[in-house]
């Protein structure tokens, strides 16, 4: 049996092994990869318009994925969004990220949510090797989860978050390849600062602080005979956020925010003299050279990825992602976006500018992203990403606090 080589391409970029690159590339670069990387896409318009930032952000019904525990600031009882990302749409146009959220509140100081993110790739054929046509597939993705936030004073929350993780990129019985379906469970554990200000010319003023740690959880495999397993994206995000009300109707918000993947950085592979091929002890396994072993366990890989890098401090600050953002709402009615998101050229040279827009009336919303990549192409740019939301029992005293969007 032979696969499609659009097949072969998705295995090899959404399910490669985590640590694939096992020799120093002529660029210098050294990229770190993961098993679902669909979990690291934001599917909101909202944090997509201001460059992926999201973690200290004011509360709204996609914090799910940026930091849940800001669902206990949040001033509607309840309320549900859903989302679409288009796919490297310059391509094709059957690849997406789509989502649904929903929460509520429980009184003044507990909150539950749950949402769906389901990332489709499209349309695949199979063919056997005489070039029979076997069938139409469709791999996809998803994940489901669900958390409890709460305060724990009038200024502090936090919330833990549960997830299950489905990986289907050969969605058809192939019992030759020994490939299966990948699947993983993971948590969130997150906390949010918010902290009212008095400054002299403004009507009102808060400072915001995030911090979560998504997708800690258990490896993924996609073969029924391999013993390798990959690590799914767990990752580190904090920062603050500072919000001022100009006068009653204009608001004006800035945010900042690092992020982090928390697995460990491939190695250096000591070569063999003459030869380019790596070195093995007598036990066949490779001998590295530089950096540490990857083959650990979720908790050590999270702790090693703090000291792991091969060339020292200097590659590890290189794996801490920057974003900048700044949101203006005019009369809580109108807004408009825009960030700025920076990767090292050594680790994946992500870097793009974003736009963005929003609607509130009553309890309906809508917001629109629009991202412009800088140096290296991007399967976001030229297409445009939009939310819809709805929120209910919006209180008097939550429009005169304004503490989320």
């Amino acid at each position: 049996m032979k696969i499609r080589l659009s097949l072969l391409l998705l295995l090899a970029i959404m399910a490669g092994h985590t640590f694939g690159q096992d020799t120093e590339p002529s660029d210098g670069s050294r990229v770190i990869s993961t098993a679902v990387p669909f979990l690291t896409i934001s599917p909101d318009a909202r944090s997509g318009g201001m460059g992926d930032v999201g973690v200290a952000t004011t509360p709204d019904a996609y914090s799910m994925f940026w930091n849940p525990a800001k669902y206990a600031f949040i001033d509607k009882t309840f309320g549900f969004g859903i989302g679409y990302v288009p796919w490297l749409r310059s391509l094709v146009n059957d690849i997406g990220l789509s989502s649904v959220v929903g929460y509520g509140k429980i009184g003044d100081k507990q909150a539950i949510a749950g949402s769906l993110r389901f990332f489709s790739m499209g349309k695949v054929m199979f063919t056997d090797n005489d070039g029979n046509d076997l069938g139409e597939v469709k791999p996809n993705e998803w994940a489901i989860d669900a958390t409890y936030a709460r305060k724990f004073s009038r200024e502090f929350a936090g919330a833990v978050a549960g997830r299950f993780i489905y990986s289907n990129l050969v969605p058809v019985d192939l019992a030759n390849l020994s490939v299966r379906p990948g699947t993983s469970i993971a948590a969130d554990v997150a906390i949010y600062y918010h902290h009212e200000m008095e400054i002299k010319g403004l009507a009102n003023a808060f400072i915001d602080f995030g911090f979560n740690i998504s997708n800690i959880g258990v490896k993924m495999s996609y073969s029924s005979t391999s013993i390798v397993r990959d690590f799914i994206p767990t990752t580190l995000r904090l920062g603050p956020s500072f919000t001022m009300d100009i006068d009653e109707y204009n608001r004006v918000a800035l945010s900042l925010e690092l992020s982090k993947l928390l697995v460990p950085t491939p190695p250096v592979y000591l070569k063999r003299a003459n030869v380019n091929e790596d070195s093995t002890d007598a036990s066949g396994k490779r001998i590295i050279s530089k950096g540490y072993d990857p083959d650990v366990s979720v908790v050590k890989g999270m702790i090693q990825s703090f000291y792991d890098a091969p060339y020292g401090f200097k590659e590890e600050l290189q794996e801490i992602n920057l974003a900048f953002a700044a949101e203006y709402w005019y009369n809580k009615l109108f807004s408009v976006r825009a960030g700025y998101f920076y990767e090292s050229k050594y680790k994946g040279d992500r870097q793009f500018f974003t736009l963005g827009a929003g609607l509130r009336y009553n309890v309906f919303g809508l917001d629109f992203s629009y991202l412009v990549p800088i140096k290296s192409n991007n399967p976001l740019q030229h297409t445009l990403q939009f939310t819809l939301l709805f929120n209910f029992d919006n209180t008097k005293k939550a429009e005169k606090a304004g503490t989320s969007n």
